[in-house]
């Protein structure tokens, strides 16, 4: 049985549905992990768009307050009885929502603890730091399903719009090194250029210079990030698949490819991870402080983020111990 010399916590929360302004910074109590749950002190999190767009409206029903946030990496402070893999004491990493069932936590990674099921995280690869590592859960899960979803061959060419994005960096780079693609080849703004390059992309399209129709070439796969795909289709071969995480896509034949959590996906990546064929890719203008929570939606909100808005530090990260075991 778990003792708790601290009972509550700082946390991000909302009340209402709206804009950055309605988030709050108050005290809610730390949760206890029933059955297969761990509790897991937070020491980063990082923002995704679902993050703002469950909070602007009600995409789902959901009980106020809410607090915001799916990504995390931190440490197992206490476990219920039914966890048989992991340890008091483990570094771990995940995304805490599981969309799949349909149940969205109130309590999400925006507050020093939080509550996962055993099965939605994974060990922290050892060479990560907590902000790489909580930068990729969402990214890399939604960018490993639109793979699947449709159905990519070795060898194939993909064409990803979106190429500097949360799921774009990701994407870019899984193709090259996990999915075998022949070519990869990406958009984004002058600016970032040089750095999609960086993750692997073969050849770079500057959109603010060329439009998708004087793309002469055709693809296997247009894997579209931003939602676009009812202009980007037209770079896709006559029955290649256009794959879209936006819901709903903007081009009728698209597919729509969501977002399958699983701490075994992670497991998997950590050879990757470990062997960096595959990195982390946090927005150079963070992390923000916990502290600065709605000036990082703020920028998150701006689309102009490169890689991942991240979190960092928390609050108790400074405390050496708020947990006893009796």
């Amino acid at each position: 049985q778990i003792k708790y010399t601290k009972k509550m916590q700082k946390a991000w929360f909302y009340e209402e549905n709206g804009p950055k302004e309605v988030l709050k910074l108050g005290d809610i109590p730390i949760p206890t992990p029933q059955g297969n749950q761990v509790l897991v002190q937070v020491f980063a999190a990082a923002l995704n768009p679902i993050d703002f767009k469950m909070r602007q409206r009600p995409i789902v029903p959901a009980d106020f307050p809410v607090v915001p946030g799916c990504d995390m990496a931190g440490v197992v402070v206490a476990k219920g009885v039914g966890v048989t893999k992991l340890a008091i004491g483990d570094e771990v990493y995940g995304n805490i929502q599981n969309f799949n069932e349909g149940i969205i936590k109130r309590l999400g990674t925006l507050a020093e603890f939080i509550v996962v099921e055993e099965n939605l995280v994974a060990l922290k690869p050892k060479n990560l730091s907590f902000d790489e590592a909580a930068s990729l859960p969402v990214a890399v899960q939604t960018a490993i399903e639109g793979f699947k979803t449709a159905g990519f061959q070795q060898r194939q060419k993909v064409f990803v719009v979106g190429g500097a994005g949360g799921v774009g960096t990701l994407v870019v780079q899984l193709a090259k090194h996990l999915f075998g693609a022949s070519e990869v080849v990406a958009t984004t703004s002058t600016s970032k250029v040089e750095f999609v390059k960086s993750l692997g992309a073969d050849k770079v399209v500057d959109y603010t210079k060329t439009k998708y129709i004087d793309i002469e070439q055709k693809f296997d796969l247009v894997y579209d990030t931003i939602g676009d795909s009812k202009n980007s289709f037209v770079v896709a071969k006559d029955d290649a698949p256009i794959i879209d995480i936006t819901w709903p896509p903007s081009n009728p034949r698209a597919l729509y490819s969501g977002l399958r959590v699983s701490g075994e996906i992670l497991d998997k990546l950590g050879l990757y991870l470990e062997s960096r064929k595959l990195e982390a890719v946090i927005d150079p203008t963070g992390p923000f402080h916990f502290y600065d929570v709605v000036a990082a939606f703020g920028y998150l909100e701006t689309g102009r983020a490169k890689g991942k808005v991240v979190i960092s530090p928390f609050p108790s990260q400074h405390l050496s111990s708020v947990w006893s075991q009796t």
